[in-house]
């Protein structure tokens, strides 16, 4: 059976900046992957690579098998971006985000139909909104608004869900939330791919960790990953704790 996440050997230049470099990974159904750098890593742009949003330059990456543009056209793919990516002054409901999720299910006329409103009020109740679903989505608390964005992936289907720092911002409490939230839907079968700085919550969310410099430094075992001698590479030092040279954005 193929991996739901394939990058094999993926290389993306933006210009003169090496952006990735040879990344390799395989990531199967139903698991929860940490996705750990430091700014300037590639995890940003590996995301786009898997969203189809930019085409490497060498290498391939498959969702499911398929194209990454044409996985994510079919809506497998789901995404909820950096808090600093989200425009809260716009004037939509925390419904309307969520039912952006079903706009593959429309059409082009984009008409809503009983099953979107019904997938719709099942991810506001998976995800413990459906209370504000009338907000104006710049009302909610950080947690919340990443929880909406998490029931906008569940409502359209998606069966591959990418985080890029989900907690950011956000509250013990929620992050707990959010942990169990993922992991439920992995046990569904869904591959949930999670880009974080917070070191601590990888052993509750994760089942596996990736260490990122460009290239994969390391896939496996959350606890291995931990190593101090492995973050140290990851984070452009040596295992002795002096730098390295800094690792191109």
């Amino acid at each position: 059976m193929s991996a739901a996440i394939s990058a094999r050997d993926v290389v993306v230049r933006y210009g003169e900046v090496l952006a990735l470099d040879g990344a390799s990974l395989e990531v199967g159904s139903g698991r929860v992957t940490g996705l750990v750098g430091m700014n300037g890593s590639g995890k940003s742009t590996l995301f786009k690579a898997i969203m189809g949003m930019v085409r490497p330059d060498a290498g391939t990456v498959l969702i499911d098998g398929a194209d990454p543009r044409q996985a994510r056209t079919a809506g497998l793919v789901g995404y909820v971006p950096q808090s600093e990516d989200v425009d809260w002054a716009f004037p939509v409901s925390v419904r309307d985000v969520v039912m952006m999720g079903r706009y593959g299910h429309q059409g082009l006329t984009r008409r809503v139909r009983p099953a979107d409103r019904a997938a719709v009020a099942d991810a506001l109740e998976r995800v413990e909104l459906t209370e504000y679903a009338h907000r104006q989505i710049g009302q909610l608390s950080g947690g919340q608004k990443k929880r909406a964005f998490v029931a906008r992936g569940i409502a359209q289907g998606a069966r591959v869900l990418l985080l890029d720092e989900p907690f950011a911002g956000v509250d013990k409490r929620s992050e707990a939330t959010i942990v169990g939230l993922l992991r439920d839907l992995a046990a569904d079968g869904c591959t949930v791919l999670v880009s974080t700085h917070d070191l601590h919550a990888l052993p509750q969310l994760a089942d596996d960790t990736v260490l990122l410099l460009r290239h994969v430094l390391f896939h496996g075992p959350v606890a291995e990953a931990l190593a101090p001698e492995r973050l140290a590479l990851a984070f452009g030092l040596d295992p002795l704790g002096t730098h390295s040279e800094g690792a191109a954005a």
